[in-house]
């Protein structure tokens, strides 16, 4: 046998072997699936203390400072610039710091100081700094967005410090680690709705992912309405206003689509809930629909203004603001009355100035029989003209308007263009006028005589009275 036969006489047949995906192994030899591990425990703050002592970490503060000091002159300078409202803005508040600009611009120099210093070494404060500045932006962008939106509301003082207590314990919760931990549990806590199972974790979410969706669209309306009151006046300020109550309708509404659907709601459950609200507006809610509707038709046929003068049951004062639901008025002595829109449809409503803001005022006063009545009617027309408020055109008008028993009266009739500043002040600077040009002229002002019965005579006898004063 040759030595090639030999070898190969030598090597042993191998024998073949099954596919890998052929392997069956019997399921009760598989040991069981472990539950997922928890996230990570709580950070050691030893290893921050040791961060905190490298020297790169002087850098991160001067960076950071800088970053501040840049964000707080930009500010200023866009401040100067604009000369915002600071009730009304956004973006600008009482101070630099108070608006959402500043916590913004200071989180955008943030982020670009860090991505350029993580080229040159590890970063200890600015991983610290970035989840405290986005705290802070959205403390001042959620309590902006809803002292714009609703101005001197009782609830939102609790609401500005929810938002404060939450966003600050998000960030201890995050630096300190313990937040995946906490996620994690409450993510563990789990009901069954019909076919869908909610976690607690699931339902904050949706809760925050609906309050976000709602403070964007609260922004974006009170942002489009300051721009569409902006410099309006007369019709047309009243038309905007209509234009801006139903933009902000509008936009709530898809806001509040939106903020459902992040929740987890199927918005096809809402045809049973829209066939409900249906039925309440039809019973109980139809009070409270007919002054939503009756308010934009104030607004929209543009039968009552801003800044009208109008009189209804027996109180009169000036529109100040024109609701959704109701009107603001305002009378001459500083008090305010909210009205019903549906009443300003439905009762008898005197515009005092819907087509012309004059308003005509009078005055009386007598005089004894004898006076000479052109003379008596050239200083009444003097003492009214005397006064900057009366109009010249038309101009004021003395008539004797009645003989009365104890003398001639005579009514000064006069126009003013200021309703709003009231007539009272104007009044008696008026009469004042009056009296001092009856002093000057010698012109007697009627007084009244009194006769009474004398007790035990048959006939009445004449009370005693001063003679007339001769002015």
């Amino acid at each position: 046998m040759s030595a090639t036969a030999a070898a190969t006489a030598s090597v042993a047949p191998i024998a073949p072997t099954a596919p890998a995906d052929l392997l069956t192994v019997p399921a009760a030899a598989l040991p069981p699936l472990a539950p997922p591990a928890p996230p990570a425990p709580l950070l050691d703050f030893n290893l921050w203390l040791q961060a905190l002592g490298q020297p790169g970490v002087w850098v991160e503060l001067a960076l950071l400072a800088g970053c501040v000091a840049l964000a707080l002159t930009l500010v200023w300078a866009l401040r100067r610039g604009f000369k915002p409202d600071q009730y009304t803005s956004i973006w600008f508040g009482r101070s630099l710091i108070n608006g959402v600009l500043f916590p913004a611009l200071l989180l955008a120099l943030a982020y670009g100081a860090r991505a350029v210093l993580a080229t040159q070494q590890d970063l200890v404060v600015f991983k610290v700094a970035i989840p405290v500045l986005l705290a802070l932006a959205a403390i001042r962008l959620g309590v902006k967005v809803l002292q714009v939106a609703f101005k001197d509301a009782a609830w939102l003082r609790p609401i500005e410090r929810t938002i404060s207590w939450a966003a600050w314990l998000a960030v201890l919760l995050w630096l300190s680690g313990l937040l995946p931990l906490v996620l994690h549990e409450l993510d563990q806590i789990t009901w069954q709705l019909g076919g869908t199972t909610l976690s607690v974790r699931n339902l904050i979410e949706g809760t925050l992912s609906a309050a976000v969706v709602l403070i964007v669209a609260l922004w974006v309306s009170a942002a489009i309405e300051a721009r569409l009151l902006r410099k309006a006046v007369g019709e047309d300020l009243s038309l905007r206003k209509a234009g801006a109550n139903a933009l902000r309708a509008l936009l709530m509404f898809v806001g509040l689509l939106v903020a459902l659907s992040s929740v987890g709601i199927d918005l096809t459950a809402l045809s049973v809930l829209g066939g409900a609200v249906g039925v309440g507006i039809g019973f109980g809610l139809q009070r409270l629909a007919a002054n939503y509707v009756s308010g934009f038709v104030i607004l929209t046929e543009r039968s009552m203004r801003i800044g009208d003068m109008i009189r209804i049951d027996n109180f009169e004062g000036r529109v100040t603001d024109i609701k959704a639901r109701f009107t603001v008025i305002r009378n001459l002595g500083g008090r305010e009355s909210i009205v019903p829109n549906e009443m300003l449809l439905t009762n008898r409503v005197e515009n005092l100035s819907l087509a012309d803001h004059r308003v005509w005022q009078s005055t009386v006063v007598g005089v004894v029989y004898g006076s000479d009545v052109e003379l008596v009617s050239r200083l009444l027309c003097e003492a009214a003209l005397a006064q900057s408020r009366v109009l010249r055109d038309p101009p004021p008008v003395a008539l004797l308007s009645a003989f009365a028993a104890d003398g001639l009266e005579f009514t000064l009739g006069y126009w003013i263009a200021d309703p709003e500043n009231g007539p009272l002040g104007l009044r008696s600077m008026i009469n004042r006028a009056i009296l001092a040009g009856f002093l000057e002229h010698g012109v007697e002002i009627a007084t009244p005589a009194r006769v009474l019965p004398a007790v035990g005579a048959g006939a009445p006898v004449e009370a005693a009275q001063p003679p007339a004063r001769r002015l």
